[in-house]
Order: C-alpha cells, then sequence, then structure tokens
C-alpha cells in the first residue's frame, strides 16, 4: 500500500486546518486619534507599554487648539487594550491642562518590578521659556492598579536642576524608560532628560533613576553633551544604551554602571536622520529595534535592526509611509511589536497603533 496521502486529500486536510497553512505576515494598523475627535485638534507625542497582565497603555498629548508644545494649553489621555491592541477604551484623562502655561504634556511610562506603572511627563511653562521664577516642571503619577487610576503629582525637577545649576529647565523624553532586569543593579528605573543650560540655547543628557521604585529619585553625571531627547535600552551584558536626537547622524554613549557614569559619546553615522524622538525595543536575544524617521525629513517612520546590541544599525523596514514624526515601541505576550506613531498627513497630528510580526519585519 502506498504510504503517501493524495494530493487533493492533503489539499484538503490543509484547508481544514487552518493551522497547519502557512502563515502570511502580519501589519495590523488602527487610528486611534485623528484631528477634531474628542474635541481635540491635534494628537501627539506618543507612549505605549505592554504591562505584566497583557494589557496595552497608549498615553500622548491631546493638544487641544494647535500642534504646539507647553506652555500651550495641553491635557495627558490614555486609552487601554486588553486585546492585543484590536479594539481600545474610551480615552481617560491622566491630567487636564487649565490654560496656557498650565498644561502637560510629552508623557513616558515604565512598569515597576512590584506592578506598580509610573508615568513622568512635563508641566506648565516651555523647554525654551523656563527660568527660575516660572520653570518647566518634571512631574511623576503612579498607578497601583495597572493604569486604571491614578495619584496625585510628585513634582521632580528639584532632583535634575535648581537657581544654583547651571541649567534653567529640564524635560524627559517621551516614550518608554527603562527597568534594568540584571546584574547588581536589577529594578532600577532609568529616564533619560534633557537640561537646557543656562546661558545657551542647548541640552544636555542626563538620566534620572530611582532604586526604590520610583519613591526617591537621583540625577547620573553627564550622559552626552549637547544632547536632545533621548532613549534608554539595557544591553545583554548589562550594559545601558543611550540614544540621542540629532539632526544628522544620531548620538550614542554606553553606561557599564546601571546609567550613573557615561563613557565617550559617539555617533551613528548609518542612521543620518532628521532630529526625531524615537523609541529602542529588545526583540530577541540578538536583535534591536530603533523606531525613527529614515528620512532627514519628519516622513517614513521605520524599523532599523542592529544585531550588534547597538554599535550599528541596517535594514530599515519602512513603517509609517508619508509625513510621520514620534513613534514608541512595546513587545506584545504573543511575540507581535507594538508600535504608537505619530503621523501628519494634512497639517493635522494624527495617531496610529501598528501590530507587525518578525516575519514581516524581515520580509
Amino acid at each position: 500500500m502506498n504510504s503517501r496521502l493524495p494530493h487533493a486529500l492533503l489539499l484538503a486536510l490543509l484547508l481544514l486546518c487552518p493551522g497547519a497553512q502557512a502563515q502570511e505576515p502580519l501589519c495590523d494598523s488602527l487610528c486611534l486619534y485623528r484631528p477634531g475627535d474628542y474635541g481635540s485638534a491635534n494628537w501627539r507625542i506618543p507612549a505605549l507599554l505592554c504591562l505584566d497582565d497583557g494589557s496595552l497603555l497608549a498615553v500622548c498629548d491631546k493638544r487641544k487648539y494647535n500642534e504646539s508644545d507647553l506652555p500651550e494649553d495641553i491635557d495627558i489621555v490614555l486609552r487601554r487594550s486588553t486585546d492585543l491592541g484590536r479594539s481600545w477604551s474610551a480615552p481617560q484623562t491622566l491630567i487636564e491642562g487649565r490654560g496656557r502655561g498650565h498644561g502637560y504634556g510629552d508623557p513616558a511610562l515604565v512598569q515597576c518590578a512590584g506592578g506598580d506603572v509610573l508615568c513622568l511627563f512635563a508641566g506648565h511653562n516651555g523647554y525654551f521659556q523656563s527660568s527660575d521664577k516660572a520653570p518647566i516642571c518634571v512631574f511623576l503619577m503612579r498607578s497601583r492598579d495597572r493604569g486604571l487610576t491614578w495619584g496625585d503629582t510628585v513634582n521632580l525637577t528639584p532632583v535634575l536642576w535648581d537657581s544654583t545649576s547651571p541649567y534653567r529647565g529640564a524635560f524627559v523624553a517621551s516614550g518608554n524608560g527603562v527597568r534594568l532586569k540584571q546584574g547588581l543593579h536589577a529594578g532600577r528605573i532609568l529616564f533619560a532628560a534633557s537640561l537646557l543650560r543656562r546661558t545657551e540655547w542647548v541640552s544636555d543628557n542626563y538620566i534620572l533613576y530611582s532604586d526604590d521604585e520610583g519613591h526617591t529619585w537621583h540625577r547620573s553625571q553627564m550622559a552626552f553633551k549637547g544632547g536632545d531627547e533621548a532613549k534608554l535600552i539595557e544591553l545583554a551584558d548589562g550594559r545601558v544604551l543611550l540614544s540621542v536626537r540629532r539632526n544628522g547622524e544620531r548620538g550614542w554613549n554606553t553606561s557599564a554602571d546601571g546609567g550613573i557614569t557615561w563613557g565617550r559619546q559617539g555617533l551613528w553615522p548609518e542612521m543620518t536622520v532628521n532630529a526625531c524622538n524615537g523609541d529602542m525595543l529588545r526583540l530577541d536575544d540578538t536583535t534591536l529595534l530603533h523606531s525613527i524617521p529614515n528620512s532627514m525629513q519628519r516622513e517614513n517612520v521605520s524599523l532599523y535592526r542592529s544585531t550588534d546590541e547597538g554599535r550599528s544599525w541596517h535594514s530599515p523596514r519602512l513603517l509609517a509611509a508619508g509625513p510621520s514624526v514620534y513613534s514608541s515601541l512595546t513587545l506584545l505576550p504573543d511575540g507581535t511589536i507594538g508600535c504608537l506613531a505619530e503621523k501628519n498627513p494634512s497639517g493635522f497630528c494624527e495617531l496610529w497603533f501598528y501590530r507587525f510580526d518578525r516575519e514581516w519585519l524581515e520580509r
């Protein structure tokens, strides 16, 4: 008897067993906010985080009257998803702006080892308008129930600068902070901050870090001189990698002591791009992702890959074609990747959620 199945029978079995069929690469997209939604002219500055229970938090600026930064009147809002981003809750106001000079923006998220979620953000004055008498402030809010409710604001500004320092303003880059998972500093929380020099229109990067789940905070030594918005990721050997916004070659530096002291800063010539905020994500043991516009304009948000722990980047995969700006990345429980990206197709800003898999990324 011939043990091979007839071709027609094999085809029928494949059709009856979808799991046996080859899966198409996945890249889904869903617009979370369009101009005019919920009474807001624009939506900007995404922060996306998958929590330990698999729920997703999408936090952003509700720029009610225009697309400008602080000191404009801006709210910070949050939407949740419990089905890998297929559907989302109605927006929840995390903190409401109360007029020009009393708004909030640039949210950044991290989950502590104990489960609490921290959101850091800027408030009140604008960065370049900041002064001793009317400062831009760095605030923290904490959720003890995975983003359902939030506590009071805590002002972290004095940790970063005061009237005696060579700086007159600071804010934390939006998107994701980092919680270290290995070595002597496991559990440490880090956010990259930009500090504006008092006598120049130039910023330097420092790290705001906590070893007790965000109850007390410290400032590192300088991480990047002449920097801007910056993002962090933990490397396989326990070092911390910093990626810094620049117009042209993107900047970088590394720390071997959990973000306190930093080495000699460098540039990535293969990532010569617009001065824009992006995000970094560890995809697996060998691959890092970096989302950033692949252009000297704010367009074509793409996903760069590194297979040498951030020493070099290659193979940018286009995600958001056309005018597109800030983005935030997170890894989902099923192994797919989520990205919340800012698009600007007609002079107004909207936010899109993307979900894609490794097959699509490498196609």
